[in-house]
């Protein structure tokens, strides 16, 4: 394990607007250092202190990894100790590696051509395993569904503008995954002993994410941004010797050759291959290949998720409740998290919050009908927009199968869809509150921020009834959670609040179960991958569980080398 030594400074507290001298300035100062000296630091997180609102304070914790005074390298460790300052401490930081060399030659690794690894699914998950597995020699071939991502943003337009669907391409399948058509957060609360999320977002600065997601509190790509990064991603990988299948969809494995029947759909034929491991990183939406795998009889259970819709606001509204004045140039569009614990039990909560956003038709099956939200790099829209979302557990389901949580998201996308007539259903959250309560919800005093005030969306939309869409139980929820939440957020709850639906794709309904040590299901070779299969829960994490596959498929193939 590769380990930095640093000394890391936390707490320094600066002015929205300052400069990059005055940061090094406050650093020297907290060191308590003289001209005299050279220093090598990294920015390692930046937080926003907005506690004493309207004064904003940037709060940041920097690594300095090299200190040279009077023209002499500088011992951190004893340097750090003897600065007796709480905000200062000696540590040795964990630098990912890959555990395993690099195989240059399959014949003399003993590995033979058609036992090359499969990877299925190119979201974040079989994107980095993908990745490790061709630094590390293995050449992968990659299957895809959908399309690359040139044609699938062609596509994703032309579903938003026109209601025309591909069912095998669209936000939801295709090469970056789902989470290409979002705000691409990469905020995750695993923990990081080995370094991996870290190499996840050096990876995606490399490939043309901004260096800021290596240190902001709340990092986002945007899906701007994502398109050419996954372009770049794959470029990589072929030349390292990978191999993309486009159009081509996994459709059923042979347990005992170790096989998998492909189909490639813009041919309409079908072969077998051999694959000597298979990656199933297929994201939280395959529910055919779900389905496929339960024919096999591979172990899986129902996992609970969250249910509910969108809610959009003037982003306005939010700059003012979170910062207490106008956003102006020194600050990015103002997020929220919230959450509620309901006295039924049930959790309500906020969940991928799009600051300058949109609210996109996310729909990936023929007359049923999904949203979800997504922002451009820049989050210069009007609207800030995020899911409010109840938690739903097995016992919601009716039944115990295993894939009972997909029949379950089924029957609220197809509500939806009929709600709306094809279209996203949309209702103002004043006539929502009406038609679950039986009361009329009254103004707030955030009334001037929504003078005008209309969706944001990609796709078509129809008012109509949203409550009806959902059981009882789940409507009268949402309502107790954005009542409580306008407590935190004064007009949060208004009347003209815009509310959208159905929110169902917030993870995967489905756990496929693996082996705690070797990460494969009980079928050696095969390996459940990311969020899809119900290790990961957003692009981070997701694309960390790839690495994780990736580093014992090598180890599998020689251990020795």
């Amino acid at each position: 394990m590769k380990q930095e030594k640093v000394i890391r400074i936390n707490n320094i507290k600066l002015k929205p607007d300052h400069t990059e001298a005055e940061l090094l300035k406050a650093v020297k100062k907290a060191l308590r250092l003289k001209n005299n000296c050279d220093i090598k630091s990294d920015i390692i997180k930046r937080s926003i202190d907005a506690r004493h609102k309207p004064d904003i304070m940037y709060v940041y914790s920097v690594d300095v990894k090299k200190l040279v005074i009077n023209n002499k390298d500088t011992d951190l460790k004893a340097f750090a100790k003897k600065t007796a300052n709480n905000n200062i401490t000696y540590n040795e930081k964990v630098i990912y590696e890959f555990p395993y060399g690099r195989i240059n030659n399959y014949e003399g690794a003993g590995i033979k051509e058609e036992d090359r690894p499969v990877i299925i699914g190119f979201g974040p998950a079989g994107m980095f395993a993908a990745l490790k597995l061709s630094e590390a020699g293995l050449m992968p071939v990659v299957y895809e569904r959908g399309d690359s991502i040139e044609e699938r943003h062609r596509k994703v337009d032309e579903f938003w503008n026109t209601g025309k669907l591909d069912t095998q391409s669209n936000v939801q399948f295709g090469e970056g995954g789902a989470g290409t058509f979002s705000d691409g957060k990469l905020n995750t609360v695993i923990k990081d002993p080995t370094g991996r999320i870290r190499n996840v977002l050096e990876m995606f600065v490399r490939f043309g994410a901004s260096s800021e997601i290596l240190y902001s509190n709340k990092p986002h790509i945007g899906t701007d941004v994502l398109i050419d990064l996954v372009s770049q991603m794959r470029q990589e990988i072929i030349s390292l010797g990978g191999e993309f299948c486009f159009h081509t969809q996994v459709t059923d494995v042979n347990l005992t050759s170790k096989t998998l029947k492909i189909v490639h759909l813009s041919e309409n034929s079908a072969e077998e291959v051999s694959a000597g491991a298979a990656v199933f990183a297929i994201g939280h939406s395959a529910r055919d290949t779900f389905e496929m795998l339960y024919k096999h009889q591979i172990p899986m259970r129902a996992k609970s998720f969250a249910v509910g819709v969108r809610i959009e606001h003037p982003q306005t509204l939010i700059d003012h409740s979170q910062y207490g004045r106008d956003r102006g140039y020194d600050l990015p569009a103002a997020a929220y998290k919230l959450t509620e614990n309901l006295d039924n039990g049930r959790g309500v909560y906020t969940f991928c919050m799009c600051p300058g956003g949109y609210v996109v038709n996310a729909s990936s099956e023929e007359h049923r009908l999904a949203v979800n939200g997504m922002s451009y790099h820049d989050r210069a829209g009007e609207n800030a927009n995020s899911a409010v979302v109840v938690t739903v557990t097995p016992d919601d389901f009716g039944s115990d199968h295993p894939l009972a949580g997909i029949a379950f998201q089924r029957k609220l996308e197809k509500a939806a869809y009929k709600a709306g007539k094809g279209k996203i259903p949309v209702q103002r959250y004043g006539d929502f509150y009406r038609s679950v309560t039986g009361k009329e919800k009254e103004k707030t005093e955030a009334e001037v921020w929504y003078q005008g005030h209309e969706p944001c969306m990609k796709g078509a939309y129809e008012e109509t009834d949203l409550a009806g869409i959902f059981p009882a139980k789940i409507s009268s929820a949402l309502v107790d959670g954005m009542e409580d939440f306008n407590k935190k957020i004064r007009g949060f709850s208004h009347p003209l609040s815009v509310l959208s639906g159905v929110e169902s794709r917030t993870s995967s309904p489905v756990r496929i179960v693996r082996d705690n040590h070797s990460l494969e299901s009980v079928i050696g070779g095969l390996y459940p991958c990311g969020e899809g299969a119900g290790y990961a829960g957003g692009i981070t994490s997701a694309a960390a569980d790839g690495i994780k596959i990736a580093e014992k498929i090598r180890q599998k193939y020689a251990p020795f080398l």
